[in-house]
């Protein structure tokens, strides 16, 4: 059951990779999950958490929206949020953790941290976050919420199974 939870995960967060292989957990910390794959021979680790709320854009599910910090060689903390939906070319979004605001900017339908180091930071220190950023075609805004509870336990887990 977990695996294939997993594997249905992996396949949300990067289609073109599940087909390599299944990932493996490294655990469930509170709202968080923490695993690994292989991708071209090295391994990716990669831990996220599913909205809590996916509000603002009509017709989306709060499990289909994902929150994710990635480990890779050569990029680490690769914070990304996925809602569910291909975003307008030059989007911007902007992840609230706290009082702090976080830019990210937008490819397809991921949205990408552009401070990696405050981002995570401002994760290990808050409760909760909220992603808004602009839906698709223009229709309303997104208002995702995302618990930070276990996210410092799923963070390091994956930076020691893929250690710097």
């Amino acid at each position: 059951m977990f695996r294939s939870l997993l594997a249905a995960t992996l396949l949300l967060a990067t289609p073109a990779l599940a087909q390599q292989q299944a990932p493996s957990a490294l655990g469930t910390f509170q709202d968080w999950t923490a695993a690994t794959y292989r991708e071209s021979g090295q391994l990716v680790c990669y831990a996220f958490t599913r909205a809590q709320q996916a509000g603002g854009v009509a017709g989306r599910e709060a499990e289909t929206v994902l929150l994710l910090v990635t480990h890779r060689r050569g990029a680490r903390d690769q914070v990304a949020v996925r809602p569910g939906f291909a975003f307008a070319a030059g989007a911007d979004g902007t992840l609230v953790i706290g009082e702090s605001r976080h830019a990210f900017f937008t490819a397809a339908d991921t949205a990408f941290g552009r401070d990696s180091a405050a981002l995570v930071a401002a994760m290990r220190a808050g409760r909760d976050a909220v992603f808004r950023a602009p839906g698709p075609a223009g229709r309303g805004e997104t208002d995702d919420r995302f618990s930070l509870m276990g996210f410092t336990a799923s963070y390091n887990a994956i930076s020691r199974a893929c250690p710097p």
